[in-house]
């Protein structure tokens, strides 16, 4: 039987349509994904799904008896008392007595009191009477598997822990239904990896909105797209899910050029007028108006268009030199002997869990605080931009186009005189969102709008502390894309593993206890390094001491170690392939980019679609003759090194 049916649900937010006849079934056992732009409506559905909003048309049927609990996007700032307190919350009418019981158990174990002893006692039996030792020992028991310690207090715990006891808050009661709006926010890696574990092992149907890909990749078993107001449902994993989606799409711009071409043939009809078939031809007349109205209702999808940044003067080779840092917090040790170069071009990751002092390692080689030990030298001519997503401030009453114009209706982006409307463009807000006000905005919009206010100024080093926090897929590659290309040096704090896999080229890793190390690549790269690095390096047994014997005693051939075999040369034709090949790679290696710039380009996809076609093989071929020629050049180099 179906957990929750939609059917026929229309919902508006401030006079803007959200979704449009949506009929959706929702099954047992189901991981379901809400994949969907920034804005698109992905909490609000999930806030219908959770009966907190009530749709503005249609129906909302729930199975008899579904238990259902969410966990919301942020973290709310009037949860007051201990750990064990606000998971107790989810018990629903035993709850306050819980508290109260779990809070004098232990003021009566510090200090013995008749009065709070005998109020025990009453407590226990209303416990008693009610059935609620079976909730106690739920309590309990989640609060062991989400490992949690119910004496510590809330308010004091880091954003990442709170968002933990408030997850521990919804499976309490063993919800039929578990909603999660950005489940991964704030959390370090190490406990996304544990909440990945802990939500595949429940039994609880779960529906979740994320950013994290890589989240999604290995939780989703079905993904409902919100997209223009349409709600669809795809019964697959995230990667099938993006291949559907793509060709949906472009299947999508095939049915609305032809729509378009018969629309254009039809204005023309109208305009050499009807005459004498007046009356014949009013079904023909009727058609055309309704054509015009459904083009301009049509929401139309929004391209991914590439973002830019304004790149500043060229900085000198060396970007930021550390030696022998040194930092601690009281009795915390944040960094101890680190040292490091960053140059020019370099992009860095900075990896480790909450609070463990990635921010601070960020300030000490910024320049804004002075470390214990050590010294850390700027190179020459750094321009830096910073995106510190704590410290942003935006005015919610100012519009987007007054943020970002400052007052002016252009802005200067690599020599380039930009209307403040097409920059935001750039960033995926349409021209009637650039003149709304940003408290309309949700959390990915805003965090979009201060990528769009960094980037719009002069800069030769990004600085990223958390960029990605409520960003969608689609601005995710946008920002992956620009880092990628962006000429100057990056250093980026990330938990999004995705992310750092695409555009770092060397990872900073926080083992603690002031451990810092640095590998090369990104999340993945450091995964496997970090496992050789723990490994014992293999030390062969040393031989036995053995006898002084006569110089003409020789041991056995059978029992002689081998020696290391010789290996073929290679012949004159592989040896001169061998050589071409270094040449050949560059320059299939040259052409890629070329070709990769050429696609980079919005206006490239307004040719005719035989040459878009004609371009992107080629640059799929380009990418199969460089893995052969590269393994081809690994395989003759290692015959020529043995020879």
């Amino acid at each position: 039987m179906p957990l929750i049916t939609l059917k026929n649900v229309r919902h508006s937010y401030h006079d803007r349509p959200l979704f449009t006849d949506v009929n959706l079934v929702l099954e047992p056992g189901q991981r379901v994904c809400l994949m969907g732009r920034n804005g698109a409506g992905k909490s609000t559905l999930l806030k219908i799904l959770a009966g907190e909003v009530t749709p503005d048309e249609g129906e909302v049927a729930l199975a008899t008896g579904l238990t259902r609990a969410q966990m919301a996007q942020t973290v709310p700032t009037d949860d007051r008392g201990t750990v064990f307190d606000v998971v107790a919350d989810g018990v629903g009418e035993m709850a306050a007595i819980l508290r109260e019981y779990h809070t004098l158990t232990h003021q009566l174990a510090e200090n013995a009191s008749d009065d709070v002893a005998r109020r025990i006692d009453e407590l226990q039996h209303e416990i008693d009477t009610q059935d609620g030792w079976n909730l106690q020992n739920q309590i309990e028991q989640t609060l062991t598997r989400t490992g949690l310690d119910g004496d510590l207090i809330f308010q004091k715990l880091s954003a990442g822990m709170k968002r933990r006891v408030l997850l521990a808050r919804a499976l309490v009661n063993e919800p039929d239904l578990l909603l999660l709006d950005e489940p991964t926010n704030h959390l370090d890696i190490d406990s996304i990896i544990w909440l990945e574990k802990l939500l595949m092992g429940i039994s609880s149907s779960i529906i979740f909105v994320t950013h994290d890909r890589t989240f999604a990749r290995k939780l989703a078993t079905r993904v409902v797209d919100v997209d223009r107001g349409r709600v669809t449902s795809w019964a697959c994993g995230y990667d099938e899910y993006l291949k559907r989606k793509a060709a949906a799409l472009d299947a999508e711009e095939k049915e609305q050029a032809l729509f378009d071409k018969k629309l254009a043939i039809e204005e023309t009809w109208i305009r050499q007028g009807i005459k004498a078939r007046r009356t014949r031809n009013e079904g023909r007349v009727r058609a055309l108006k309704v054509m015009r109205e459904e083009y301009r209702d049509r929401r139309k999808h929004v391209g991914s268009v590439k973002m830019e940044a304004h790149v500043g003067d060229r900085s000198g080779q060396l970007v930021f030199k550390a030696d022998s840092l040194a930092h601690r917090f009281g009795d915390l040790r944040i960094v101890n002997d680190f040292s490091t170069a960053i140059m020019r071009g370099d992009k860095v990751g900075v990896i480790g869990r909450n609070g463990i002092g990635k921010s601070t390692l960020l300030r000490i080689l910024l320049g804004q605080l002075k470390p214990d030990g050590g010294e850390v030298k700027v190179g020459t001519n750094v321009q830096i931009a910073y995106f510190d997503q704590l410290q942003a401030r935006l005015d919610p009453d100012q519009t987007l186009r007054e943020n970002i114009g400052e007052g002016n209706e252009f802005v200067q982006v690599n020599g380039k005189s930009k209307h403040v409307v097409g920059y935001l463009q750039e960033f995926l807000f349409t021209p009637e969102q650039a003149n709304r006000a940003i408290k309309f905005l949700s959390g990915g919009e805003r965090n979009r709008l201060l990528l769009a206010q960094l980037f719009a100024k002069p800069s030769n080093v990004l600085v990223l502390d958390e960029p990605t926090n409520d960003l969608d897929s689609d601005t995710m590659e946008l920002l992956e894309d620009l880092v990628v290309n962006y000429p100057g040096t990056m250093l980026v704090v990330s938990h999004d593993r995705e992310f750092l896999n695409n555009v770092v080229t060397s990872t900073i890793s926080f083992e603690g206890n002031g451990i810092v190390l640095e590998y090369a690549g990104g999340y993945d790269d450091y995964l496997i390094q970090q496992k050789k690095d723990s490994t014992p390096p293999f030390e062969p047994p040393k031989p036995e001491a053995r006898p002084a014997v006569a110089v003409a005693e020789k041991p056995a051939p059978e029992k002689k170690p081998a020696d290391k075999p010789r290996g073929r040369k290679l012949s004159y034709k592989e040896q001169r392939e061998l050589e071409s090949l270094p040449e050949k790679i560059e320059s299939l290696e040259a052409e890629q980019e070329q070709i990769q710039a050429k696609m980079a380009d919005p206006g490239f996809y307004q040719k005719p679609q035989d040459e878009i076609k004609q371009v992107t093989q080629r640059l799929e071929s380009i990418g199969d003759e460089l893995l052969m020629a590269l393994e081809r050049w690994e395989e003759l180099a290692t015959i020529q090194e043995g020879s």
